[in-house]
């Protein structure tokens, strides 16, 4: 396993999301998470800590990055997506904040550009670190 750490920093908790930035070694992106709710299922963003991260395939998001060890959660991943409404509890990454569906709350643009960069970039099995 790599000793590099995938970490989620400047992470930003707003009333509808929580943005962040992402980074492993010179690779860089956003990502979009549900606003904290106290690590409530389905509707929080992850609670800042180190998770055991691998890439898996789900049957219904594909080529993802499952996160394990996240407290009282399961299914927890990394995967494709702009909104917040295609997120129960996962992160998105994209290469930029935007406001893409018309409503208030940002978005993640290119995010398939940004989780195909990051899936080349990390290994099979990596440790995560979620702070601020």
């Amino acid at each position: 396993m790599s000793k590099l750490r995938l970490k989620i920093t400047g992470r930003v908790h707003h009333n509808d999301c929580t943005l962040g930035r992402l980074s492993y070694g010179d690779y860089q992106c956003f990502t979009l998470e549900l606003p904290w709710l106290n690590n409530q299922p389905n509707v929080s963003c992850i609670p800042r800590g180190s998770y055991q991260c691998r890439k898996i395939v789900s049957p219904s998001l594909g080529e993802c990055i499952n996160i394990e060890g996240v407290f009282a959660r399961t299914y927890i991943r990394i995967h494709k997506g702009n909104f917040t409404k295609q997120i129960q509890g996962c992160i998105l990454v994209g290469t930029s904040i935007q406001f893409i569906d018309g409503d208030s709350v940002p978005d993640v643009g290119a995010s398939t550009t940004a989780f195909n960069g990051l899936m080349d970039a990390l290994p099979d099995n990596f440790l995560m670190e979620i702070g601020l």
